[in-house]
C-alpha cells in the first residue's frame, strides 16, 4: 500500500473545508448520511464564524490503476494569525494542495503559504477551485499562479468543491504527482508531535506523524524534548471518526492516549521515541511561536458593584483554554482600577477576538478587554536590553537610550483604482514603500514595511473599506527598529494613572492623548473643585482637558446693596476651593476606565 501525506492550504474563504468535506465523501470515508458541510470544523465558532481555527488530520483510501493509497491529509486554517498553525501542518507532509478561488484570483495568504511550503521542499499542487461560479475565470487565474508563484498554469487542476466536479482527478493527481514519504533515517523509533488537545476524561491527546520504526500500544515512550515517559494506553487514526489501531508505522500519522495529566508534559514539535531503544537525535520540530498582541483580561463588574466573573473563576477558564491552545500566554497582572486581572499574549486580532469570545461562552464569565499593545525592546544605557509588553513596566526614563518597535513586511493584493488611496494610507501609519508588482490586468501587490502597532488597530478594516473587500494583506515580524518613541502618561488632579499610560510616536502622541482624555471627561463626574486631565511625556504636557468645579450661587441672597459683600463672599468662596483642591482626590470610576480602555 501507497502513502501519501499532504496539507490543504490557501487563503480565507477559498474552500478548503468545503474540499475537504468532497474528498471524504468521494473515498467513501463517510456516507451521505453522515456527511455535513465543514465536517472537520468541529468547534462552534468555527462554525459560526466559517472559519478554520484548528488543523484537522485525517486518513482516507483511495483506488488508483489496481493500487490502495492511503491518503493522510491535513485541513488548515487560512486567517494570517493562524500561520502557525500551517506550517506545523506542512512540516509532517511531503506535498501540499494549494487552492486558489476561481473568482478572487492569487490573494495575499495564498502567496504566503505557497512560500511556506517551499521552505519546507514540499511538492505543490496547484488547484483552481469554485470553477462553478458564472464569475469563475479558471484559465486568468491558472496565468495569475504562474505569474506570482511560478506554477505553470497547465499543472493547475480546475475543480469544483461545491458540486464535485474535478475531485476524481484531483485525487488521482494526489496519488501519482505528490512524492512517496522520505525513506527511514534512523532505526529506532521516531514521530514528530504536530498537535495536542485535552480531554477531561482522557487526559492529553497527541497527534503524531511516524517517521521511523513503529509505535504500538502498550510500548513505553519518551518524549525527547521533555525527558518524561508514559506508557501508550491507545492509540488511533482519523477516518474522520476516531478508528483504535494496535500499531502505526512509518509515514502514517494518528493520535494517542497515555494518560498525560498536562499539556506541559508535551510540546509541539517535539521527538516521541521508545524508552528502551531511543533514537540517537530528535527530529527537526518547530521554533515557538511568538505572541505580537497583548492585552489584559479583568473580571466585569455589574452595575451594582457585585463581580460577575470573579478573579478564580477567570483564572479557571483560562487554565483550561491554554490547555487546547498553548500559543497564548498568560501572567497575573494588578490595576489600581480595575483589581487583579491578567496580561494575555496572542499572535495576533483575531486570536485575541476568538480568546475573548471561548472565555465568555466555555468559562461562563464576563471580562474586561484593554486595548491591545505591543511588545517594544528597551534599550538601557547600561548596555541591558529588556522586552515589555506593557507601557507601564517602562523603566526609569533617564536610564532608556533608545524604543525599539516590531517591524511588519506588509503585502497587499489590491485592485489598480485604490493604489494611490492605499498608498497614502500607509504613508500616513509611518510605513516604508519597498515594491510594486504587476499581478494582472487588473489587481496589483503592494510591499510595504509598517510598524505593527499602525496595522493593530483598525488598518484591516480601512484596506477593506478603500478597495470596497477586494483587498487583500497578509503580514510577518522582520525585527525591531528603534523610532521616536515616547510613553505618555495620563494626569488626574496631577496624578499619574498607570491604567491609562501608552507608547506611541511623538508625532501623533497629542492626538492619541487628546481622544483619552476627552473620553475620560465624559466618564469623571464634576466635584466640589475643578480637575485638570493632562497628558505628559516626561515632564512635558502636550495636552489638557479640565472638568468644571460645581459652584454655589453665594451671590444669591444679596439684593443690591455694596459690591464689595457679593466680593467678599466670591472670594471666601474662591479660597475654599483652593483649599479643597490640596486635600481632596478625585474619585474615577471603574466605567471611565472600560471606555477609555475598550478598543478603538
Amino acid at each position: 500500500m501507497e502513502i501519501r501525506n499532504f496539507s490543504i492550504i490557501a487563503h480565507i474563504d477559498h474552500g478548503k473545508s468545503t474540499l475537504a468535506d468532497r474528498l471524504l465523501q468521494a473515498t467513501r470515508a463517510v456516507s451521505d448520511r453522515q456527511q455535513k458541510e465543514q465536517l472537520l470544523d468541529s468547534m462552534d465558532l468555527e462554525r459560526e464564524r466559517g472559519i478554520t481555527i484548528k488543523a484537522s488530520a485525517v486518513t482516507v483510501h483511495h483506488q488508483f490503476e489496481g493500487t490502495e493509497y492511503e491518503l493522510n491529509f491535513i485541513d488548515t486554517p487560512g486567517h494570517v494569525d493562524f500561520a502557525y498553525e500551517v506550517s506545523r501542518a506542512l512540516t509532517a507532509c511531503e506535498g501540499a494542495l494549494l487552492i486558489v478561488d476561481a473568482t478572487q484570483g492569487v490573494e495575499a495568504q495564498t502567496v504566503a503559504n505557497a512560500y511556506l511550503a517551499v521552505e519546507n521542499n514540499l511538492e505543490l499542487i496547484p488547484v483552481i477551485n469554485k470553477i462553478d461560479l458564472p464569475t469563475a475565470d479558471p484559465d486568468g487565474v491558472s496565468m495569475e499562479v504562474e505569474q506570482v508563484l511560478g506554477l505553470p498554469a497547465e499543472d493547475c487542476l480546475k475543480c469544483s468543491a461545491k458540486t464535485g466536479e474535478g475531485i476524481q482527478e484531483l485525487l488521482d493527481a494526489i496519488c501519482t504527482r505528490l512524492p512517496s514519504p522520505r525513506k527511514t533515517e534512523s532505526e529506532n523509533p521516531r514521530a514528530l508531535i504536530f498537535d495536542s488537545h485535552y480531554d477531561d476524561y482522557r487526559g492529553v491527546i497527541v497527534y503524531f506523524r511516524v517517521f521511523d520504526g513503529t509505535i504500538r500500544k502498550g510500548d513505553k515512550i519518551r518524549m525527547m524534548g521533555t525527558g518524561r515517559t508514559f506508557h501508550v494506553t491507545e492509540l488511533g487514526r482519523y477516518t474522520p471518526f476516531p478508528v483504535k489501531v494496535d500499531s502505526l508505522g512509518t509515514a502514517e500519522g494518528g493520535y494517542m492516549v497515555a494518560a498525560i495529566k498536562t499539556l506541559d508534559d508535551v510540546r509541539v514539535g517535539d521527538t516521541i521515541t521508545l524508552d528502551s531503544n531511543p533514537a540517537e537525535e530528535p527530529l527537526p520540530g518547530y521554533k515557538e511561536p511568538t505572541q505580537m498582541v497583548f492585552c489584559d483580561f479583568y473580571p466585569a463588574t455589574a452595575g451594582d458593584g457585585t463581580k460577575r466573573g470573579d478573579f478564580e473563576t477567570l483564572r479557571d477558564a483560562i487554565d483550561r483554554i491554554h490547555l487546547n491552545d498553548a500559543s497564548f500566554t498568560f501572567e497575573t497582572e494588578h490595576s489600581e482600577a480595575l483589581g487583579f486581572g491578567f496580561r494575555c499574549g496572542f499572535l495576533g486580532l483575531l486570536h485575541m477576538d476568538i480568546i475573548q469570545e471561548r472565555l465568555e461562552r466555555e468559562g461562563g464569565v464576563d471580562v474586561v478587554q484593554t486595548a491591545p499593545t505591543v511588545s517594544y525592546m528597551v534599550d538601557l544605557t547600561d548596555g541591558a536590553t529588556v522586552e515589555i509588553h506593557n507601557p507601564s513596566d517602562l523603566p526609569d526614563p533617564s536610564t532608556v537610550k533608545a524604543i525599539r518597535e516590531p517591524i511588519v513586511k506588509l503585502e497587499i493584493i489590491c485592485p489598480n483604482e485604490n493604489i494611490g488611496d492605499l498608498m497614502k494610507l500607509c504613508d500616513a501609519r509611518r510605513g516604508t514603500f519597498k515594491t510594486q508588482q504587476y499581478l494582472s490586468d487588473t489587481r496589483q501587490i503592494l510591499d510595504y514595511e509598517l510598524p505593527l502597532a499602525e496595522i493593530i488597530y483598525d488598518f484591516y478594516d480601512k484596506l477593506k473599506s478603500i478597495t470596497r473587500g477586494y483587498g487583500t494583506m497578509d503580514y510577518e515580524i522582520i525585527g525591531y527598529r528603534e523610532d521616536n518613541l515616547a510613553k505618555v502618561t495620563i494626569l488626574v488632579n496631577g496624578m499619574p494613572v498607570e491604567a491609562l499610560s501608552l507608547i506611541c510616536h511623538k508625532s501623533n502622541a497629542e492626538q492619541r492623548s487628546r481622544a483619552i482624555l476627552v473620553k475620560l471627561k465624559k466618564q469623571i463626574d464634576r466635584h466640589q473643585f475643578e480637575i485638570p486631565l493632562q497628558a505628559a511625556i516626561g515632564g512635558k504636557i502636550i495636552a489638557r482637558e479640565s472638568i468644571k468645579a460645581v459652584r454655589k450661587n453665594v451671590t444669591a441672597k444679596c439684593y443690591g446693596g455694596d459690591v464689595t459683600r457679593k466680593r467678599k463672599l466670591l472670594e471666601k468662596q474662591k479660597e475654599g476651593k483652593r483649599r479643597m483642591k490640596t486635600v481632596g482626590s478625585v474619585n474615577i470610576p471603574q466605567e471611565a476606565f472600560m471606555a477609555v480602555l475598550e478598543q478603538e
